[in-house]
């Protein structure tokens, strides 16, 4: 029913969450990437603490990470996702978005909320890439 070019891989964060939840940090299917809502959390609460830039700045290095381990990078993003858990911490967010991304350029939507998962995080930021046909 499937051949190796639409073949579903799922690349795993090392959450606990992902067997409760059901979800993988990132899916591919052939060229398409997709990167699961991303929290700065840690074991001792988010990392970056109490400023929205600095966890937005964790969780983007996260994303990377997963999009790299998913054979891609975030020059190969073409769509993020951002929830703030308060829109005053658009400009903090945006320039950490900016510079991991600004040269990419991906659409992007962010969305205000009044919480995320827990009090403590912040912004959650999730990314859709299509990898080059060249087989990174």
């Amino acid at each position: 029913m499937s051949n190796s070019t639409n073949e579903r891989q799922l690349f795993s964060s090392g959450s606990p969450f992902e067997a409760v939840v059901g979800y993988s940090r990132a899916v591919r299917v052939g060229p398409f990437v997709s990167v699961s809502g991303t929290t700065a959390s840690g074991p001792e609460g988010p990392i970056g603490g109490d400023d929205a830039g600095r966890q937005a700045a964790e969780v983007l290095h996260r994303v990377a990470a997963a999009l790299k381990e998913a054979g891609g990078d975030v020059g190969d993003v073409v769509r993020t996702r951002v929830y703030l858990a308060d829109i005053a911490d658009f400009d903090a967010v945006a320039r950490a978005h900016a510079a991991v991304f600004g040269q990419a350029r991906p659409a992007t939507t962010f969305v205000g909320n009044a919480a995320l998962a827990h009090p403590a995080l912040l912004v959650e930021i999730e990314a859709d890439a299509i990898l080059p046909e060249d087989g990174r």
